[in-house]
């Protein structure tokens, strides 16, 4: 195994080790870093979305607040739009992944050991 593999492997099985946090009920504060990072959405046990963040100044808490107003592939192909249905039994985990090619790697792999529910709406 190579240590680039090692190490996406590691982070992954961190990933999946960090707490579930509910999104926000309205007019609370959404609490993400704004770091760029890996993260994984759910409905109680059942994984529906793994992304990253990939550019924008405010990482991973700007990602989370676009899925909340209905912005992304995510919202709008799974959710039919409505963002702010994540506020009723979601949660979120993530991990803060500096390196772009990491974050990139650990997504792939956590997509793959996951299976999330949205893979494939695209079609």
């Amino acid at each position: 195994m190579t240590p680039e593999r090692q190490k996406v492997e590691e982070l992954f099985t961190e990933l999946c080790k960090q707490p579930m946090v509910p999104f926000p009920q309205e007019r609370e504060q959404l609490e993400a870093p704004s770091e760029p990072a890996v993260y994984v959405i759910r409905k109680g046990e059942t994984v529906l979305h793994v992304g990253r963040t990939l550019r924008g100044r405010n990482g991973l808490y700007q990602r989370l607040k676009n899925h909340l107003h209905g912005s992304s592939s995510f919202t709008d192909k799974y959710l039919k739009g409505n963002g702010a249905a994540l506020r009723k039994g979601h949660t979120y985990q993530f991990l803060v992944v500096e390196d772009a090619r990491l974050r990139a790697l650990v997504e792939a792999y956590a997509t793959g050991r996951l299976c999330p529910k949205h893979i494939g709406l695209g079609e």
